[in-house]
């Protein structure tokens, strides 16, 4: 086989899916057209080659990184002057990486580290920007005169060391639509972001108090249809680091952005908090707290009434008050809710076990408050897959607090894996109508339709939720690879699946069987070995009909075949 050495630039679609549900001929012939009046002219002129189109993407070979950089940069400028003046449903904003390695030559195919390389460092470029690796930037920098963003050695999926990165930000070109080049379109309606606020307590331990606060809020203004809330853990990316409100603006593309501090000292805390314009980093609001600790919650709600009101004008009392939710009176239960969604968050056994005991102790301190309950059901579902005792933990939830969009979303995830279809639909349905900026609950409601033969319903509600959380856990672009799937949209699946970096195996068996599908055979393989070291008795039949609650058999069929052509044992 010829090996050579090549520059490789590897580029997608940002919201490809979303565009494709909107209205896919249009989006089809707007790609033919782009690809026909940007991409092929500029690579002429740069001296490269299309290696291969993908649907949403591109594979595009350069004998020299430069004009591989340069091409790059161009094609984001031409991408972004067709943008103007197009409704937000119909703007395409590309992602760009690019890798100077050895490929292995095949017909007109390339394959290797090289490709795999960029084909990764696109996966983690922002939208509308190009991201190139340390071999290509030695190349050209000090050739091409663009902004370098020195991001650090980057873990990618399946290369065995870090590659040192860098991002090319040409800010006056990368406007894709609203003000001061947002990367995302705004909504239509008023958005909001809220940072995590900072512990000034002195006490790292108590990180997972001030999580909890901003949480709290968080949920507490996503309970308002007239909001667009960014999602916790796209807010919780920007702990520990530097503000810049706009680049923050522009990243989650929202409008506004709440920041602020707590100072936990005994019985009495300190909370500030102030709201922010990320257009014009003007400060619209500010406030400061010092209550004492049992005032907690009512400092909570005046704080999503206040912003409320900023936001959207005023509220009838009547709509504010129904954003309170039943709150426990025991602070001590409180605090070890905290700690337990804190250690929950991180999927490792060691981790599931430490939460269930504090959720064990939260109930023991106060019966009757629900969110234990509700995040203890789901420790048996992750882990152990008691689902009997999970519907048990799940239904007493519901029947504490019928109104926590929280209690009946784990319902209806227990509920789905316990093939009670109807009433999963119902509780998670419900879930939404609750709190419809509540982007896991959009998750598992298009795990519903996926399920139950509506792929194409899934895809639309995972992409909304992606919209909403935009660095949203891994799991998400599982059930979105699960929805493509029953579409037989293989290689989108496997190829949004490329960057997982949660090793568990529910994501390794939905990787393995997209890739197989798809015909990625090195992909495949990393999958099977992970899946294989993993359990050395995994047998694909008993892990699908367990992990994969398909309402059809023949739907459950059409996904076990792709396990067992990825080489797994029936």
């Amino acid at each position: 086989m010829e090996r050579k050495l090549a520059a490789i630039l590897a580029a997608d679609v940002v919201g490809y899916s979303r565009l494709m549900e909107h209205d896919e001929a249009s989006t089809r012939a707007a790609l033919r057209d782009r690809q026909k009046s940007i991409l092929a002219p500029l690579v002429a002129l740069n001296k490269g080659r299309v290696v291969k189109l993908m649907g949403d993407g591109v594979l595009v070979e350069f004998a020299s990184a430069v004009n591989a950089v340069q091409c790059a940069v161009e094609l984001q400028q031409k991408m972004a002057e067709a943008n103007v003046g197009l409704q937000d449903e119909r703007i395409i904003v590309l992602r760009i990486g690019i890798n100077l390695g050895d490929v292995a030559v095949e017909g007109e195919d390339l394959f290797g580290d090289g490709v795999n390389i960029a084909a990764r460092l696109e996966r983690i470029a922002e939208p509308g920007s190009v991201c190139i690796s340390g071999p290509v930037y030695d190349q050209v920098k000090g050739k091409l005169k663009f902004d370098y963003e020195n991001l650090g050695p980057q873990p990618l999926k399946n290369i065995s060391e870090p590659v040192q990165a860098y991002c090319i930000r040409d800010d006056p070109h990368r406007k894709t639509r609203g003000p001061e080049g947002a990367l995302l379109p705004l909504p239509s309606k008023p958005s909001v972001a809220v940072l995590p606020f900072d512990n000034l307590s002195g006490d790292t331990d108590q990180e997972y108090f001030s999580d909890g606060v901003t949480e709290d809020i968080i949920t507490g203004l996503s309970r308002f249809r007239s909001l667009f809330v960014i999602a916790r853990n796209s807010s919780f990316q920007y702990r520990g680091k530097a503000i810049d409100v706009k680049r923050v603006g522009r990243e989650l593309g929202v409008q506004y952005v709440l920041e602020g501090s707590l100072r936990k000292s005994g019985n009495h805390v300190r909370i500030t908090a102030q709201l922010i314009d990320a257009v014009t980093s003007s400060h619209i609001w500010a406030e400061r707290y010092d209550r004492s600790i049992d005032d907690l919650f009512e400092i909570q709600d005046e704080l999503s009434r206040t912003i409320v009101s900023t936001l959207v004008g005023k509220i009838e009392s009547a709509a504010i008050a129904a954003t309170k939710r039943k709150r426990t009176e025991n602070m001590q239960a409180y605090d070890y809710l905290l700690q337990a969604i804190e250690a929950h968050q991180r999927f490792t056994r060691e981790d599931n076990v430490n939460a269930r005991a504090l959720l064990e102790r939260a109930i023991e301190l106060d019966p009757q408050f629900a969110l234990p309950f509700a995040r203890l059901a789901l420790t048996y579902v992750t882990q152990d897959f008691n689902l009997t005792k999970a519907y048990e933990l799940a239904s007493r939830a519901v029947a504490l607090d019928d109104q926590e969009s929280a209690c009946h979303q784990a319902l209806g995830y227990v509920c789905l894996y316990l093939r009670l279809y109807d009433k999963a639909l119902a509780h998670t349905e419900k879930a939404v109508f609750l709190n419809p900026n509540d982007s896991h609950a959009l998750v598992h409601l298009g795990a519903i339709f996926a399920y139950t033969g509506k792929p194409e319903n899934s895809v639309q509600l995972v992409s909304e939720a992606i919209r909403l959380n935009p660095f949203h856990p891994d799991w998400y672009v599982t059930f979105l690879a699960i929805a493509l799937y029953g579409l037989k949209r293989y290689r989108e699946a496997a190829m949004r699946l490329l960057n997982l970096s949660t090793p568990h195996r529910f994501n390794h068996a939905v990787a393995a069987a997209c890739a197989a599908q798809a015909g990625m055979i090195e992909e495949t393989r990393s999958h099977v070995t992970a899946l294989l070291k993993d359990n050395p008795r995994f047998r694909a039949r008993d892990y699908a009909k367990a992990s994969f609650p398909f309402f059809d058999p023949a739907d459950l069929e059409h996904f076990l075949e792709g396990l067992l052509k990825a080489g797994l044992p029936e």
